[in-house]
């Protein structure tokens, strides 16, 4: 006799196996991203540093003095466009190969399309040194002459850049000693818990201030000192996970198999304890982001010529009574950017907290 199954249609079948498909529990990372996007709070976080992302990757095409097109010798070329990743790298075609423009004067005659903001960061034209926000300079200018705008933006993908590769060195150290002290605990527990506790006893500033004072400023310095110095918060989340996980089911059975801790370490537990180790992160590049800020602000961060948000509200002490411009824009910058990553650390740590349902708060 033929089953019930049999005498069903191939629609109903089908009907069927989509069910049993939707019955299947959502994997940990849907879950997390379905309770971060009714948070719009955090999406709001979210889409505040996408556009902060966006808007500094696509600088060199927004505020720049170098055409996005123009006209030389019957050839069209897009000298703007070279300077961002990879073009900057690997320029094959010959309109985009490195022209030198320096005796051509960008005018009507050879450039066809301008940047919409026509200013380099580092251009100096003293007859319009402060001048106030206007139609020509959206947030104004410098001593120099410099357009504010144009270094604000410049600014923002140097304070990305800091926040982030800072953090990576912080992640790898962290993780690394977190992992140590977590997994094998005993001896080697107490003597990195220790080590932690000794670091943290020192304020960060003032010991990310010490270093510097014995190093030459520059942008990879300040990234290695605040990675360095920051990793203590990462470790201590990436020690609590390995306790916790260490003697799961999971991992009992990967020894019983005879796995290699080193396997068990990298591949069963780290990816299991991620979540609160990279929501730390996030709040740590915004804590990268303030320190730059700050120590550009004492003129041991980023050196002139180079833009940084830190190094405009250096300057703006000169001039506050006579350019209010120049402590507005980047304080705000700076104000919305830290906020926009504490928000969406804030909405990771609620949505990949599993003891919390959906969230309430709207």
């Amino acid at each position: 006799m033929r089953s019930d199954y049999e005498f069903k249609s191939n629609d109903e079948q089908r009907k069927g196996v989509k069910g049993a498909r939707e019955e299947k529990s959502p994997s940990f990372s849907r879950i997390v991203w379905r309770r971060f996007k009714s948070d719009r709070f955090a999406m709001a976080g979210f889409y505040t540093v996408l556009s902060l992302f966006i808007i500094s990757y696509f600088t060199p095409i927004i505020a720049n003095n170098k055409p996005i097109i123009m006209s030389w010798e019957e050839k069209l070329y897009f000298p703007a466009v070279t300077d961002i990743a990879p073009l900057k790298w690997f320029v094959d075609y010959p309109q985009f190969k490195s022209v030198d423009f320096s005796e051509i004067k960008y005018d009507k005659s050879v450039a066809l399309v301008m940047p919409p903001i026509p200013y380099s960061p580092y251009e100096i034209n003293l007859s319009e040194k402060l001048q106030p926000p206007s139609h020509k300079h959206w947030m104004g200018t410098d001593n120099l002459g410099r357009d504010v705008c144009s270094r604000m933006l410049h600014g923002a993908g140097i304070s990305l850049k800091i926040g982030f590769v800072a953090v990576g060195i912080a992640l790898i150290i962290g993780i690394l000693v977190g992992a140590l002290a977590g997994y094998y605990g005993g001896v080697v527990d107490l003597l990195i818990s220790r080590l932690i506790e000794v670091v943290m006893c020192f304020p960060f500033f003032f010991l990310i201030l010490s270093v510097i004072a014995f190093l030459p400023p520059s942008i990879f310095n300040i990234m290695i000192v605040i990675g360095l110095t920051r990793w203590t918060g990462i470790a201590r989340y990436a020690r609590g996970e390995f306790l916790r996980l260490k003697n799961q089911e999971f991992t009992e059975a990967a020894r019983a198999l005879g796995v290699s801790d080193r396997i068990i370490i990298l591949r069963h537990i780290l990816p299991n304890s991620l979540a609160p180790v990279l929501v730390s992160a996030t709040f740590g590049i915004a804590n990268a982001i303030l320190i730059e800020a700050a120590l550009s602000f004492l003129g041991l961060g980023i050196q002139p010529p180079l833009a940084s948000w830190g190094g405009i509200l250096s300057l703006a002490k000169q001039y506050i009574e006579v350019a209010w411009w120049l402590a507005t824009f980047p304080g705000l910058a700076i104000f919305i950017t830290v906020t926009a990553y504490n928000i969406l650390g804030e909405g990771l740590r609620d949505a990949s907290d599993p003891r919390l349902a959906l969230p309430e708060r709207r």
